[in-house]
């Protein structure tokens, strides 16, 4: 009898379950006459805006679109240097590089994988005009030592919430804690739609309103061009689902956090593998449950052989990807960046996986090094 696969991430359990909902949700906008930029997209920003603590949410059609608008809402172009990291997706830089600005890359902590704030001073520039932590795999970046050396330099905190909606730092939601704060709704996120969606987060005013142009042309009260704008709309469908799904995210992380503590007690202490770590004074979303094991490649190819997918997110750090080579940097230029690359590895995580699926992964790896 073939062996089940356990995939590293699926929705369709979570589908079947919500099934009627979604459809009745979806023939009630198809219904309404209204499907782009209408009620359902005003809803979901201010009640996503509350749970995340802040005064606004402007609905996008992608994290990445959300990173590069809020660049350009805070006035950044060519010329301007945004600090951030380069264990990350790709979308990060390709937002910045789309704001025409150049990415510079800070090393990151080994525990958290996160912006080492230790790092950043030394990189400081008259060019930086902005610090952009990744809170990466569920986890926040370390943000009280950022936010001093943003505010004694004058400069906004964009955080890249992609991974860690509803992460918590000394109490704060990511997002709210920054300038501005960008999410993706992106499928296997922790509030993920049934399509491409993002959002930004902020209280300050002016850049609210210069965002909510931004993704419409930059126009205004009717066919008026204020600045120069672009087309990048949450639709009305995937607004309805997200605030629905909103109501439920709390109970999907208390699902992931479960996952995470099972995998914590049974990997204890396990070969050379180091766990994923929580802060003192932060909360783990668990997006992602990543090991670190000098055996990763061949662990990675033990569990496929067991029928698990477990997963490497990202094996190539951005300084080092060929299509950014242009920025100049080096092979050794970032080195726990580097060695994490090497090390990572992503177990199965989503809120639908079983007990006994959890239990499976966790007997394979310890079969592997018990060999």
């Amino acid at each position: 009898m073939a062996t089940t696969k356990i995939a590293n991430w699926q929705y369709l359990s979570d589908y079947e379950q919500e099934r009627q909902d979604v459809l009745e949700i979806v023939d009630r906008v198809f219904s309404s006459g209204r499907l782009m930029l209408g009620p359902e997209v005003e809803n979901f920003e201010k009640h996503f805006a509350a749970f995340c603590g802040a005064d606004h949410g402007v609905g996008v059609n992608s994290c990445t679109d959300a990173l590069f608008l809020a660049l350009k809402a805070l006035g950044l172009g060519q010329g301007d240097e945004v600090l951030t990291v380069a264990n990350t997706a790709v979308p990060t830089v390709a937002a910045i590089r789309a704001a025409g600005c150049r990415p510079v890359f800070v090393d990151v902590d080994a525990d958290t994988f996160l912006m080492n704030p230790s790092k950043v001073e030394q990189l400081i520039t008259s060019r930086i005009r902005c610090l952009l932590p990744v809170h990466l795999c569920g986890h926040p970046a370390d943000m009280a030592p950022l936010q001093k050396i943003a505010s004694d330099r004058g400069i906004p905190i964009l955080e890249d919430c992609a991974q860690a909606t509803g992460a918590t730092y000394n109490g704060q939601k990511v997002g709210a804690i920054g300038t501005m704060g960008a999410f993706s709704f992106y499928p296997t996120k922790i509030l993920g739609g049934f399509g491409d969606g993002g959002m930004v987060i902020t209280s300050d005013d002016a850049c609210a309103a210069s965002l909510r142009r931004l993704r419409f042309y930059g126009m205004q009260d009717g066919y008026y061009a204020r600045e120069e704008g672009y087309n990048s709309r949450l639709d009305e469908v995937q607004a309805a689902l997200l605030d629905y799904r909103l109501q439920r995210v709390d109970e999907a992380v208390r699902r992931r956090r479960e996952i995470a503590r099972i995998y914590d007690q049974g990997l204890a202490g396990v070969g050379d593998l180091r766990l994923p770590v929580v802060r003192e004074g932060c909360s783990h979303q668990y997006y992602l449950y990543t090991i670190r094991t000098n055996q990763r490649d061949r662990l990675q190819e033990f569990l496929g052989g067991q029928s698990i997918e477990a997963r490497i997110n990202y094996p190539v750090p951005i300084h080092l990807m060929d299509g950014y080579r242009f920025l100049g940097y080096q092979a050794g230029s970032l080195p726990v960046t580097e060695q994490l690359a090497g090390e990572i590895l992503s177990l199965p995580m989503f809120p639908a996986l079983g007990h006994g699926e959890a239990l499976r992964v966790i007997d394979a790896i310890r079969a592997f090094f018990q060999r």
